[in-house]
């Protein structure tokens, strides 16, 4: 099994970015939990700050990997292009927020990729990327 982790803005930031939000844990302290916990996946992972990048990547692994862990940041509550995308490639997407996001301002409680994917984890910190891995792992 082929896993794909993608973080959008700001997400390269993740250990030193608002830890009271995010938390303290880096994202390669993450997946490095993630990777021994689940040694029989392979799991990659790509971030960028250019939507386009995303869409990029998006449609490169969207036909040959088996599920893709999606952390569009502050793409996911505008972004038309992701939202696209997603619908486009065959592999299934899981939406992930670290943070509760119907917790925090208005505008993000609403997702544009959200109806792309096959379901949302949100909320339980760095563990929401295990819990989407678990789920695909559990989809397949």
């Amino acid at each position: 099994m082929k896993i794909i982790i993608i973080n959008g803005p700001n997400l390269n930031l993740l250990g030193k970015r608002e830890p009271t939000i995010y938390g303290n844990e880096t994202m390669e302290a993450c997946l490095e939990r993630i990777k021994k916990q689940y040694n029989d996946i392979e799991i990659e992972y790509f971030q960028s700050n250019i939507e386009g990048e995303l869409v990029d990547k998006l449609q490169e692994v969207g036909f040959s990997y088996d599920g893709i862990v999606l952390n569009a940041g502050a793409y996911t509550h505008y972004s038309i292009a992701l939202l696209d995308c997603i619908r486009a490639i065959k592999t299934p997407v899981v939406e992930v927020h670290i943070s509760n996001v119907d917790n925090r301002e208005e505008f993000r409680s609403r997702s544009f990729i959200g109806a792309a994917c096959i379901g949302t984890i949100q909320g339980f910190g760095m563990e929401s990327y295990r819990l989407a891995v678990e789920a695909l792992k559990t989809k397949k």
